[in-house]
């Protein structure tokens, strides 16, 4: 009597919940391994703020799959546009210690293809690691990062580059998309106004 009630209640499950409560009744011994899989967080990371299509990955994507690979701040990405490297993300992250690296990451993936300590020359070192010291100190109390930037521009237009803009008025992030121009992204407020030529 009890195996027909269960196979009534899995039965009915079926019909009423689509076929989801057959993984949940078919291995009662997991613990909660089908729910996990049930939810689809790749989806929802995908959402937010994407306009690419599926086998495409937004800059935002990119932005965090350089800093899941080499943890640090990232103050810029771009899309190279031309040579052997068309098409690939470079995204510079500065480590707490003010070593820069670039990230190289697949536009179609979002796989990281490599790292490259950002050096031009011995007597350039010095400014470089300046320079990355400065960009970190600029973000100092920042509400707004390269990921978050690209995020809010996104809507305007496919974005093909995140650069930190400082000077002596205001700290912005600049994001220029594909068609609809250049952006500045306050990073303290996060309003978003076009960039007007000079």
């Amino acid at each position: 009597m009890k195996r027909k009630l269960v196979i009534a209640a899995v039965a009915a499950s079926v019909v009423i919940g689509g076929g989801t409560a057959v993984a949940f009744a078919d291995d009662e011994a997991r613990t909660g391994a089908a729910e996990v899989r049930a939810g689809d967080p790749v989806a929802a990371d995908r959402a937010e703020g994407s306009t690419a299509s599926s086998s495409k990955t937004t800059a935002a994507e990119v932005i965090a799959a350089a800093l899941r690979h080499t943890p640090g701040t990232a103050v810029g990405a771009d899309r190279e546009d031309d040579g052997a490297d068309a098409g690939t993300w470079h995204v510079d992250v500065v480590q707490a210690d003010g070593v820069e690296q670039t990230v190289a990451v697949s536009p179609d993936t979002g796989k990281v293809l490599g790292v490259q300590r950002d050096t031009d020359d011995a007597d350039d070192d010095t400014d470089d690691a300046g320079e990355a010291r400065a960009d970190l100190a600029a973000l100092k109390g920042a509400d707004v990062d390269a990921r978050e930037a690209a995020l809010a521009v996104a809507a305007k237009g496919a974005v093909t580059d995140v650069d930190l803009d400082v000077d002596d008025r205001a700290t912005v992030w600049s994001v220029d998309t594909a068609k609809a121009g250049e952006w500045q992204v306050d990073v303290r407020t996060g309003k978003v106004t076009q960039e007007l030529d000079d």
